[in-house]
C-alpha cells in the first residue's frame, strides 16, 4: 500500500504550494520508483532461488537414479550368488542322499541276509529234531 507524502503547512507557508507540491511529487515518483526496483528486484532473485531449487531437484532426482540403479545390480548380483549357492547346496544334498540311499541299501542286504540265515539255521535244527 503506497504512501504518499505530505508536508507540514510551515513548509508551504515558506517555500509556496508550488514548491511544496514539486517536492511532494518528487518523493512520490522516487517511492514509486524505488518500490519498482525492489520489486523488480526480488522477482529476480525469486527466479535465482527457483533456478537453484530446480538443478537441486535436478541434481537429487539424479541421484537417487543412480542409487537405485546401483541397488538394482546389487541385487542382481545377489540374487546370482544365491542362486549359486542353491545350486551347490541342491548338489551337495544330491550327493548326501545318494550316499545315505547306498549305506540303507548295504546296511538292509545285511541285515536281511543275517535274519534269513537265522531264520534258515533255526528251521534246519527244529527239522533235526533239536
Amino acid at each position: 500500500m503506497p504512501v504518499t507524502a505530505r508536508l507540514s503547512k510551515r513548509f508551504y507557508d515558506t517555500f509556496g504550494d508550488e514548491i511544496a507540491n514539486d517536492l511532494v511529487e518528487w518523493f512520490n515518483q522516487v517511492d514509486a520508483t524505488y518500490r519498482t526496483e525492489l520489486r523488480d528486484q526480488n522477482d529476480l532473485n525469486w527466479g535465482r532461488v527457483e533456478a537453484r531449487i530446480s538443478q537441486g531437484e535436478a541434481r537429487a532426482d539424479a541421484r537417487i537414479a543412480q542409487v537405485e540403479a546401483r541397488m538394482g545390480e546389487m541385487e542382481a548380483r545377489l540374487r546370482a550368488e544365491f542362486h549359486q549357492e542353491l545350486t551347490g547346496l541342491r548338489s551337495d544334498m544330491d550327493v548326501g542322499f545318494e550316499r545315505l540311499r547306498s549305506d540303507l541299501l548295504k546296511w538292509m542286504f545285511l541285515f536281511w541276509t543275517g535274519t534269513a540265515l537265522t531264520v534258515i539255521g533255526l528251521a534246519t535244527a527244529l527239522a533235526r529234531g533239536g
